[in-house]
């Protein structure tokens, strides 16, 4: 028997310990990193019950009647463990409509988690949206590098390293996310009119939250940060949360300095190395020359898939 409760704050335990131990859940989901926009998002994060036993959390937020998991993080979907079994996902799927129906939404919105970030085969929930009639109703393209079969750098990519090289710039390790912060708002605000994701006072609070797993790394030249890559660490995957430059960084191939370093040193033992998403305008716009740019390190394609319900 399959129950449903709304996560409460108190329980904040209970979830991160689950969330530890889950076999599609990473640190995006621990509640000190989700609360720190909540003031943004009304929450409603689900807890589900299998004969008492915790065995599902999905990070969730209620708006205008919709239920969206959750649009405060990149992706999100259901986190289960182990012992999740297909026919326990279909029974859990089959509740979640019925206490969506009984607590007045009108829509859910699903974003699924892409394999890449998975400990161990975890595509119970897909299986479950299909037969609940999920529409398929957004599709970004992520780009990643298999880091135990790497794919060659193109020569383009090689030939400006070697500038870079000679350039004598420094690859560190730094704590000055504001200052790198603020080269990304510039770039930001110049190509696409908005501001990131994140700004500096938030990025650097979730980096001590979690430093193992933020980490930043610069591209230095007589002290002055030139490029810089903000690092989202998972069990099995780097991902590229920001990258960029001055213009004096882009003419001395600073940001292909530090790929080359993070893909071929630094992360050498992950499975994956995520430089993230390539489209605008909910999947339907593809930037080439960004995708272009990754594709060229080895990257290829991977999927972020979103689904939306009508509730009857």
């Amino acid at each position: 028997m399959i129950k449903i409760n709304q996560y409460e704050a108190d329980e904040s335990n209970i979830w991160n310990d689950f969330l530890k131990n889950s076999k599609n859940g990473i640190f995006l989901f621990h509640r000190n990193y989700m609360e720190y926009h909540s003031d943004r998002f009304a929450d409603h994060s689900l807890m589900f019950y299998n004969n008492h036993k915790l065995v599902g959390i999905m990070p969730a937020h209620s708006k205008d009647g919709i239920l969206y998991s959750h649009n405060g993080l990149t992706f999100g979907g259901l986190i289960y463990n182990h012992k999740m079994r297909l026919l326990t996902m279909l029974e859990l799927f089959k509740e979640l409509i019925s206490y969506l129906q009984d607590h007045g939404f009108k829509k859910i919105y699903y974003k699924t988690i892409p394999y890449i970030y998975h400990d161990y085969p975890s595509d119970e929930d897909l299986y479950a949206l299909k037969l609940n009639n999920f529409e398929l109703v957004r599709r970004d393209v992520s780009s990643a590098i298999c880091l135990n079969e790497k794919i060659p750098f193109s020569r383009s990519r090689k030939k400006n390293i070697q500038k870079s090289l000679n350039e004598g710039i420094e690859i560190k390790q730094s704590q000055l996310f504001r200052d790198f912060m603020l080269i990304a708002e510039k770039n930001t605000q110049n190509k696409y009119n908005t501001n990131p994701t994140h700004n500096g006072e938030e990025i650097e609070l979730l980096a001590r939250n979690f430093p193992e797993n933020i980490k930043l790394f610069v591209a230095q030249e007589n002290g002055e940060i030139l490029s810089g890559a903000i690092m989202y660490e998972s069990e099995n995957v780097a991902h590229a949360q920001y990258i960029s430059s001055t213009g004096e960084g882009l003419q001395k191939r600073a940001p292909d300095l530090i790929l080359d370093f993070l893909i071929n040193n630094y992360y050498k033992d992950k499975k994956y190395f995520d430089f993230g998403i390539s489209t605008e305008n909910n999947g339907n716009f593809l930037n080439t020359g960004l995708i272009d740019f990754k594709e060229r390190f080895g990257a290829r394609a991977v999927v972020h898939d979103f689904y939306e319900l009508n509730i009857p």
